[in-house]
């Protein structure tokens, strides 16, 4: 029973046994609207972020959303893709900014460990604000990168070629927009996180 009902209850000198009678005048609270189709936040993989605590994509839901995936050894093309996420972080208009989140998802289940991804997080000074670093199983990050489109092979040596993709989520979790590639649609991209957050 939760609270509210065991309020009520309590008022109506009513016993727990009989809580369901409080339903009169204590309705149960709505549940929230179910994700739509299209939404990413119908995955129920449980990541680790990099503070090693539990994390769900659904506790995004309700802001705008920057992510992509990356591996933290990657020596070329994801500090270009974080650069360019913490370009288009910067270029927000302060209200977007504080609203939006900034999401890194590994591919590299092995050696991308709790402690390794804290250590990146400071070397490229993201802040915990707004800025989610996360882990997870293999078959989490194979699901997660199916759905955004990205493809990625770990090579012989354990490192990874993969696609570079940028992707705007709405608040409901829904793929908006996508720069793909090294090079330019920054400007596109924070017009997709605006728009996003005006909804």
């Amino acid at each position: 029973m939760n609270a509210a009902r065991l309020l009520c209850t309590a008022m109506l000198g009513l016993s727990p046994a009989l809580g369901a009678a409080a339903d009169c005048c204590c309705p149960a609270p709505a549940a929230a609207p179910a994700v739509s189709s299209r939404s990413l936040y119908q995955l129920d993989a449980t990541w680790t972020t990099d503070a090693g605590q539990p994390y769900r994509l659904a506790e995004l839901r309700g802001r705008p959303v920057v992510l992509a995936m990356f591996f933290s050894s990657c020596g070329y093309a994801c500090p270009r893709i974080v650069s360019d996420m913490t370009r288009i972080r910067e270029t927000l208009p302060v209200a977007v900014r504080n609203r939006a989140r900034f999401v890194l998802v590994s591919f590299d289940d092995v050696r991308d460990t709790v402690p390794l991804l804290h250590a990146y997080r400071e070397q490229h000074a993201l802040p915990s604000g707004s800025w989610v670093l996360l882990r997870g199983g293999p078959d989490d990050v194979r699901e997660l990168a199916a759905v955004l489109g990205v493809k990625y092979k770990r090579d012989g040596a354990g490192m990874f070629q993969h696609s570079n993709l940028i992707t705007v989520l709405n608040p409901e979790g829904e793929i908006v927009h996508q720069r793909a590639g090294l090079e330019g649609g920054l400007a596109a991209a924070v017009q997709a996180v605006v728009a996003s957050n005006a909804r």
